[in-house]
């Protein structure tokens, strides 16, 4: 077993919108991955692939994959908290990376955490691409992980705007 320190920079954005107006914005701009569709044409057609997977991104060029709402964990002690975290990125751009170091696979999709801080506050945190990726000490994978810090900046500024 090995052993490496990385120094990761995490980010947190305040966002003066609800919780609700915020995070129902940010889920109407992400595209949404699906899982079997990628399988199937990845099997029956791999040349259809690129075109098809590039169909499903939204805002950014990126998908939301999942999410997992922590803030519902609260009704075990009986309060009601808004928090939920996101699974979001591309396929695409994960293999971007992956096909030059397939460890970049540890960090794709990237996850948002976006809770409620005040009636009209939100907080947005999440480990910055470049840091997480730029470990591997390719240039490739951390050209496209620079890239991944400016789409998920955008996509919080966005989410942030009202309409």
């Amino acid at each position: 077993m090995s052993y490496t320190e990385i120094r990761v920079v995490h980010e947190a954005v305040d966002v003066p919108v609800s919780y609700d107006a915020f995070t129902g914005r940010l889920e109407r701009l992400l595209g949404r991955f699906d899982p079997e569709m990628v399988a199937r044409v990845l099997a029956e057609d791999p040349t259809s692939a690129v075109a098809r997977i590039g169909a499903m991104a939204g805002d950014q060029g990126l998908m939301l994959f999942g999410t997992q709402d922590h803030g519902r964990l609260f009704a075990l002690r009986g309060e009601a908290r808004k928090a939920k975290r996101y699974h979001l990125g591309n396929p695409l751009i994960a293999f971007q990376m992956t096909q030059h170091d397939l460890r970049a696979g540890l960090y794709a999709p990237l996850t948002l955490f976006v809770y409620e801080t005040g009636p009209a506050a939100v907080r947005v945190e999440f480990d910055r691409p470049s840091s997480l990726f730029g470990q591997f000490g390719n240039p490739i994978v951390t050209d496209v992980a620079v890239g991944l810090d400016a789409k998920l900046n955008a996509l919080i500024e966005n989410a942030a705007k009202p309409g």
